[in-house]
């Protein structure tokens, strides 16, 4: 379970109900969280009576079929549908998730759907990620190297070589592993947390680049890398199915070795 903190420590108060359509015999119960910045209003949850019978399986089928024909004022975001872009990560029955790949049939009770927690908040379930992607900027995630490619145009890596990315290249960015963290959480602003750190595990473990010594430098700090503490919540929510924590560990252990 992850931790649900409201900007402004605020309590969010009982918002407006929307009732399923008359004669629906099927319904499951959706209390989403709604918050417009721009009013100064508090927070508040809206409860949502959804027809399953015309709904999709996932949460997010649930979401688009209230802001299509019950709320449009519900902001959201959304894309691929299929686990592929992150966009529409949220914290949902508790935990963070994609609601493209959380079934409703999963659910406890009413679907609980908040934006990711501890992050700065847009609108409703629309959390601003622009502290976390400057961050991923500053690790600089494309291939540097000083020699010119073969004739070919391709840098050629052998499959031992190819297989020390897997595990890491998967990742969507979708910052599920990140605001489920509390180092993150209270150091947010320093520590660059297990999904930008999985990515610079991405270059450093990529034999194609050479700037390995380099990124090693960038990551030594006692903040940007060091704060995590191994708690585990990033390897236990990521949707892909992904091990931030290893990617921490193997980063520290090529400090020591390089020290060594």
């Amino acid at each position: 379970m992850v931790e649900f903190s409201l900007p402004k420590n605020s309590k969010p108060t009982k918002g407006k109900t929307h009732p399923a359509p008359a004669g629906a015999k099927n319904t499951k119960r959706f209390q989403v969280y709604r918050y417009d910045p721009d009013t100064g209003a508090n927070p508040r949850i809206d409860t949502y009576d959804v027809d399953m019978d015309t709904c999709g399986p996932m949460v997010l089928d649930g979401l688009l079929k209230i802001k299509d024909e019950m709320d449009s004022t519900l902001a959201l975001r959304r894309s691929c549908r299929e686990g592929i872009c992150g966009s529409c990560s949220m914290n949902i029955d508790g935990g963070n998730t994609l609601a493209c790949l959380k079934s409703i049939e999963d659910c406890k009770g009413d679907v609980k759907v908040y934006p990711l927690p501890h992050m700065p908040v847009v609108k409703d379930l629309v959390p601003d990620l622009t502290h976390v992607y400057a961050q991923y900027a500053s690790i600089e995630p494309w291939l540097k190297s000083e020699t010119l490619p073969p004739a070919s145009g391709e840098r050629l890596q052998s499959p031992e070589e190819r297989e020390k990315l897997d595990g890491l290249w998967e990742c969507i960015l979708c910052f599920c592993c990140s605001t489920s963290c509390p180092s993150y959480w209270w150091n947010g602003d320093r520590y660059l947390g297990p999904a930008i750190l999985l990515q610079a595990a991405r270059w450093i473990n990529d034999s194609r680049d050479e700037a390995t010594g380099e990124r090693l430098d960038e990551l030594e700090d006692p903040f940007k890398l060091y704060r995590c503490h191994t708690i585990m919540n990033c390897t236990q929510t990521c949707p892909k199915g992904l091990n931030p924590a290893k990617a921490i560990a193997d980063i520290k252990t090529k400090l020591v070795e390089r020290a060594g």
